[in-house]
């Protein structure tokens, strides 16, 4: 691959660049389900709410005890709750993905460190299937594989459709009971 970045004559924005590569990185990979999208949104949401209460409060100390102008604090804070809430869940969604194989689970995942689990079905220990409050209103579900070891031993795959979480439950269920037998 050469770099678009150092070639003035090429036309073609970094931005395409970057969304060929992640393209590429999630290609062959099942996306999660979209409604994990508008949760993901929820959550960060929140945490922007946590951040500009205490953006206010700092913002107020700093005013009473060193006069300083208002909008120091909240001004940044606000900006970075907006980036929270409209660009990092579109990023953090399109960067996760799965693959269920016939004798193993792949889950990828990750935004700044990126992480690509193999679990081989006849490592699995057992399975859950977990749901939020706040994932019962989506109808949606987190699959909790844990495995032989110690070292990463539990492998999270959030996102999920109910039923699809469900349903991979009882095909990993399957595997393992053939190798058992």
């Amino acid at each position: 691959m050469t770099n678009l970045a150092s070639n003035p004559s090429n036309p073609e924005p970094m931005a395409a660049v970057q969304d060929d590569q992640l393209h590429s990185y999630n290609q062959g990979l099942t996306p999660l389900h979209p409604p994990h999208k508008t949760l993901i949104r929820i959550r960060m949401a929140i945490r922007a709410l946590m951040l500009l209460i205490a953006a206010s409060v700092a913002e107020t100390a700093l005013y009473y005890n060193l006069q300083l102008t208002s909008g120091m604090v909240i001004g940044p804070a606000f900006l970075l709750a907006l980036a929270l809430i409209f660009l990092l869940p579109t990023r953090i969604y399109r960067r996760w993905g799965f693959d269920m194989g016939d004798e193993q689970l792949r889950v990828l995942r990750g935004f700044l460190w990126r992480t690509d689990t193999i679990v081989p079905f006849n490592r699995i220990q057992h399975i859950d299937v977990a749901q939020g409050p706040l994932q019962r209103l989506f109808d949606l579900s987190t699959l909790i594989v844990h495995t032989a070891g110690t070292h990463n031993s539990v492998v999270i795959l959030p996102g999920l459709a109910t039923a699809d979480a469900e349903a991979m439950r009882e095909t990993i269920k399957g595997h393992i009971r053939q190798d058992m037998i």
